[in-house]
């Protein structure tokens, strides 16, 4: 019972990870296309931290 608990936290955690990342990819394309430089390098760090 707890190995099913543990795989299901680790599934959370990457597909929570993974819905962030996609998010943080959307905004950077949309910052790119406005031509934001300044949000453009805040995504960019962003991305960066959070690996």
């Amino acid at each position: 019972m707890n190995q099913v608990r543990l795989q299901s936290a680790r599934k959370a955690r990457e597909t929570h990870r993974e819905s962030i990342q996609k998010s943080l990819e959307h905004r950077l394309q949309v910052a790119r296309v406005k031509g934001d430089e300044q949000l453009i390098r805040q995504l960019e760090a962003e991305m960066r931290y959070s690996g």
